[in-house]
């Protein structure tokens, strides 16, 4: 498995790179975000997911780990293949895309060609199942239980692959250093995380 690219920028197209690494130049589909860290440099890295089918390979690459643990979760889910998910990521960064699932915002998510509402929906209900969000949790204090902005930035980072632990203590940090709306706050979280 090819889990990391790392070397010169052959080429860059609008939904690929070519990155030469130990003298084999590899074909990679891009997110946004990654083709963004990617454009205009000479060398660049991406994390990366090998699909493997009857009729070929496909390398697709990501900004991040987070990155392409996002879009792992969003192929796990059915009617959602490696293509669908990198036109996801592609059209919606890695925090946004995480938001509206976490918020249950079907109308930002079928707004990425080619994602019905359906669709939408499905990612929606089984990445939050996945993430063991339940609309009945165990009990806790008032004082750990977090705001509703702050829930959705909590779940938006679980989806993302942090634990709830991880996620909170981010959130906490975001929240000290002045982030005030739930994208602000998955922002500054991650940068801190």
């Amino acid at each position: 498995m090819i889990a990391y690219l790392k070397g010169n920028i052959l080429r860059l197209t609008p939904d690929s790179a070519v990155i030469e690494a130990g003298g084999v130049g590899y074909e990679v589909f891009c997110s946004g975000s990654a083709h963004e860290r990617l454009s205009g440099k000479k060398q660049g890295e991406v994390y990366t997911y090998l699909q493997v089918k009857e009729d070929g390979v496909t390398l697709f690459g990501f900004s991040s780990w987070e990155e392409k643990n996002l879009f792992l979760q969003l192929i796990s889910v059915s009617g959602v293949g490696p293509k669908m998910g990198i036109g996801i990521l592609s059209q919606l960064s890695a925090a946004d895309a995480a938001t509206a699932i976490a918020t249950a915002d079907i109308k930002r998510l079928s707004s990425v060609k080619g994602l019905g509402k359906k669709t939408a929906e499905r990612l929606v209900l089984e990445l939050k199942e996945k993430m063991g969000i339940a609309a009945s949790g165990p009990a806790v204090s008032a004082a750990e239980v977090p705001s509703a902005g702050d829930e959705d930035a909590i779940v938006a980072l679980m989806t993302l692959g942090f634990s709830r632990a991880e996620a909170m203590r981010g959130v906490a940090k975001a929240k000290g250093s002045g982030a005030d709306t739930t994208e602000a706050v998955i922002m500054a979280a991650l940068k801190a995380m």
